[in-house]
């Protein structure tokens, strides 16, 4: 099978790296891809944005599948002009997207599945905005409505706060996904990301996992695109996938059908859960990222199968028992310095030799090629995005994942980087608690 993956992060990453475990015998391509990927896959410098310049790349390669990794082009509509074309594609058509590429569209297909989450409103002017944010109180939820790159959504703890995020996204910070916005009511509980591969009306769960937004460690500091994640979940029961399935992912995709966008893909529910329930924060209308890099090496089940069925019009159940290595997985991310705000770019990575259980997926790298170099010298690798490198470390214990993936992060030299030391802080506190539990 030849497949090809589009993005140059490192879910696409860590997703040729399993589809590569699972078919050892795969040719995978990639467009554009990274120095990681280029390790496993043949890459071609073709942006993930490029609907044209992918095609032309498609029709040249001829893949059995191609998999998307970001949200761009499936907002562009890869799938829909992929599709009338003849190649077998993993994603969502463009009006499915609008799952994630609109977060008004997303509530109104929840409000009408019945599926729980927070109460919002949407708004073009400053004056409606701040009297919604007044009726919900501080700490209120300001979000975009649009794509953000991940700088879309601001949790006001006071007012003043909420009216500078207001001001500042409708007058154009944000450009067009900031047109509109949603202010939502805040909610209180333990957030948990959970992945679903869809066909329709059909789809089957992965494990879920936990994200870290916040750049700094106790959750403290600005949000970003992700510092780390953590899986198995021990919130994350065979009852709440339950509820998951029944309450949340089917009606949804039952809405969306109906609605004339029926899912195919990876469906992303991100999920408060707390003692009133569970609620979805947000849909995203592919893997997530660093959760698919945590997710991936502890599933001993094939993706490849799933996704190339899905891509080809097929089906999944939900039924299907997928199945998972013992232990615990926990990533890393390494950031830039001035990330996420004004990320220094082009400084030279190092990477520590490899170690066994520590897997280390491209985020943001880049190898010069073009400077003058001694004949036995390699060229050197540089960062190239905000977030460089993610580092997940699997051991038997959460305790010594965590360890793993923070002392290969603690041994990369990049000089000024950034990476939280507290990842699945959540899931430690409860580990050690139940350690001291009196015996009854």
């Amino acid at each position: 099978m030849k497949l090809l993956i589009i993005g140059s992060g490192a879910r696409e990453h860590a997703l040729a790296w399993k589809f590569r475990q699972d078919d050892p015998n795969i040719e995978l391509i990639a467009a554009p891809g990274n120095p990681g990927i280029a390790t496993i896959a043949r890459c071609f410098p073709v942006r993930a944005d490029d609907i044209d310049g992918l095609f032309a790349l498609a029709q040249a390669e001829k893949p059995d599948v191609t998999v998307v990794g970001p949200e761009a082009p499936l907002e562009a509509g890869i799938v829909d002009r992929f599709t009338v074309e003849g190649f077998a594609i993993f994603g969502p058509t463009q009006a499915a997207a609008r799952i994630e590429t609109s977060k008004r569209y997303a509530k109104e297909i929840m409000r009408r599945a019945g599926v729980p989450t927070a109460a919002a409103s949407h708004h073009t002017d400053v004056q409606s905005a701040m009297r919604a944010a007044r009726m919900f109180g501080a700490p209120v939820v300001i979000k975009a409505s649009g794509l953000a790159a991940g700088k879309g959504v601001v949790i006001a703890e006071t007012m003043a706060e909420a009216e500078r995020v207001i001001r500042s996204m409708l007058g154009g910070a944000l450009g067009e996904a900031g047109r509109e916005i949603l202010i939502e009511q805040y909610m209180d509980g333990e957030e948990l990301s959970v992945f679903a591969l869809c066909a329709g009306n059909n789809a089957m769960l992965l494990r879920g996992v936990q994200d870290h937004k916040r750049l700094l460690d106790g959750d403290h500091g600005p949000n970003t695109g992700g510092m780390g994640a953590y899986t198995p979940v021990s919130i994350d029961t065979s009852l709440l996938q339950y509820r998951i399935l029944n309450d949340i992912i089917q009606p949804t995709l039952a809405a969306l059908t109906e609605d004339g966008s029926a899912y195919t893909g990876l469906l992303y529910a991100g999920l408060m859960v707390s003692s009133s329930g569970v609620k979805v924060v947000e849909f995203n209308c592919r893997f997530g990222d660093p959760e698919t890099e945590a997710l991936l090496p502890l599933m001993l089940s094939s993706l490849l199968d799933p996704v190339a069925e899905i891509a080809r019009g097929g089906r999944v159940s939900s039924a299907t028992e997928v199945k998972w290595r013992i232990g615990s997985s926990v990533t890393t991310v390494v950031a830039a310095p001035g990330y996420p705000t004004r990320p220094r770019l082009g400084e030279r990575v190092t990477l520590p030799p490899p170690e066994d259980n520590v897997y280390v997926f491209h985020a943001g790298t880049t190898i010069r090629e073009d400077l003058d170099l001694e004949p036995d010298e390699a060229a050197p690798l540089l960062s190239a995005g905000g977030r460089v490198l993610a580092i997940t470390g699997v051991a038997p214990t959460l305790d010594g994942a965590a360890r793993k993936s923070q002392q290969y992060a603690e041994r990369v030299q990049l000089p000024g980087k950034q990476f939280r030391h507290d990842i699945g802080w959540r899931e430690l506190a409860r580990v050690r608690s139940r350690r001291v539990q009196p015996s009854a």
